[in-house]
């Protein structure tokens, strides 16, 4: 019998037990893909030891055996066999590992993401024998790192150059002069993996400027990572895509405007854009590399936005389209004079309903879900899991708030800003307490408070003054749910 882990599995080893998950956090699917996730598990010492001798390699039981009495020496071989043939079989039935009889039928069976496709296998997890104990994941983490949050997840900005000019960037166009040395991308990648790192998301600027872009790629796939690249498209070559293609664990997002080359273009302030975009779409999807669609609405394509859904809709791709827009980091506004006014967001929602029959059905449960929350809840997930890296290696909260810099990996290690910054564990330990004013308002559940909203609107950058802006689009979502 053969086995092999699946390729959209990840494992992690910790000192006394393992983690293995697939990649459902950060991957793309199909928009009729009916797949069950596999989900995650703790794994015992022991289950840990089986999983990293397997590997990410197809490889009989007998040789996993063999393997496995070199580090069990005084077991009996006749013992190990019948514990890791029981081990890998409860893990091929919950859907991380594929099994057959010979190495050809294995590998065949780990079915890879394809637009293709017209089925899905469908696994049902069952959390016997690999696990630990009978906490959930969630549970058990908490209790092993003593509530302390964990970070899974960097966003790196390997340059700031980019070839378009977006109106409504967050990211002044004077500040993109700048691109990632090498060796700090590897020091930083190479951290994130000793600290048991699940993901990391490249970007910039446009990141396929740098022209280390493919080793970049190739240093996160040996590492073991789920990637995401966050890229215009423009500039794809076929090196890139051959790169993408070995990485099982990666993804790319784009934006797309409009199917009008000219209002697309307008947006981008870059003549041809939207070929190039639309052209580099087609063979990703051509070469089955998951990608998702980012549509802003704005005043320029809110009357159009939905033929760039349709067309990937048509294409297996899903597009997200959103009209929430914030402010350049260094809190001018000018890029909000794109952004959507009251009036206009409600002629969107109106519109979203009628295409959609559980559009405002998901507004009221999303209230709902809200309605219950205390003044010492966490005001958002800022520093629970996730932290962002400019090409200078600034470290800074999230994506849009780089004026923010809580750190710098050039001084201090990623662990170290990650446990002790002072200004992490402010943005950490802030409750909805800390706005009063929020916990008063008869709209409240219909709104999600973001820090960097505030911060970047605010010409003092403080993420704690209330943007009215988002207090109207709550009032507005309100009404609307509610008539």
């Amino acid at each position: 019998m053969y086995y092999k882990r699946r390729a959209k599995i990840i494992f992690r080893q910790y000192d006394s037990f393992g983690y293995i998950t697939d990649n459902r956090n950060f991957g793309y699917k199909l928009l009729n893909n009916s797949e069950n996730h596999i989900g995650d598990k703790i794994l015992s010492e022991t289950g840990a030891l089986f999983i990293s001798i397997l590997g990410k390699n197809t490889m009989s039981l007998n040789d996993l055996v063999d393997k496995i009495c070199q580090e069990f020496s005084e077991v009996n071989s006749d013992r190990i066999e019948q514990d890791a043939k029981k081990f890998y079989n409860s893990l091929v039935e919950d859907g991380f590992l594929v099994s057959g009889k010979t190495k050809s039928e294995c590998e065949k069976k780990d079915i890879k993401f394809s637009y293709k496709n017209s089925f899905v296998e469908i696994f049902e997890s069952t959390n016997k024998v690999s696990l630990k104990n009978d906490k959930s994941t969630q549970e058990y983490f908490e209790e092993y790192f003593n509530g302390k949050p964990q970070l899974t997840n960097v966003h790196i900005e390997v340059i700031s150059q980019c070839n378009e000019r977006c109106i409504h960037c967050y990211i002044p166009h004077e500040q993109k002069i700048s691109k990632i040395e090498p060796d700090l991308f590897n020091n930083i990648i190479e951290q994130c993996r000793k600290l048991n790192l699940l993901h990391i998301t490249i970007s910039g600027g446009e990141p396929m400027l740098h022209k280390d872009f493919c080793s970049f790629l190739r240093k996160c796939r040996e590492l073991d990572l789920s990637v995401n690249v966050l890229s215009n498209l423009t500039i794809l070559t076929d090196e890139i895509i051959e790169e993408m293609k070995l990485n099982p664990l990666l993804g790319v997002q784009t934006s797309l405007y409009s199917m009008n080359p000219e209002i697309h273009d307008y947006i981008t302030q870059t003549k041809g854009s939207f070929e190039k975009t639309k052209n580099s779409i087609l063979k990703l999807i051509e070469q089955d590399i998951p990608l998702q669609i980012s549509c802003p609405i704005l005043k320029q394509n809110k009357n159009c936005y939905t033929d760039v859904v349709n067309w990937a809709k048509n294409h297996g791709v899903y597009a997200g389209d959103d009209y929430i827009i914030i402010a350049s980091y260094n809190h001018s506004t000018q890029n909000l004079r794109c952004r959507l006014t009251i009036n206009e967001i409600e002629e969107v929602i109106v519109e979203k309903s009628k295409i959609d029959k559980n559009y405002i059905a998901n507004i009221k449960a999303e209230a709902e879900h809200n309605t219950n929350y205390s003044p010492d809840d966490y005001v958002c997930s800022v520093c629970e899991s996730t932290l962002c890296i400019s090409d200078n290696g600034n470290v800074y909260p999230c994506a849009g708030w780089q004026d923010y810099v809580v750190g710098n990996i050039l001084q201090n290690p990623l662990q170290k800003i990650w446990e002790n910054s002072e200004k992490v564990n402010y943005l950490r330990n802030l409750r909805k307490k800390e706005f009063p004013k929020c916990l008063k308002c008869p709209d409240k559940e219909y709104c999600t408070m973001c820090m960097v909203r505030n911060a970047n609107e605010n010409s003092n950058g403080d993420p704690l003054v209330v943007n009215e802006y988002f207090c109207d689009i709550a009032r507005l979502n309100k009404r609307i749910a509610t008539n």
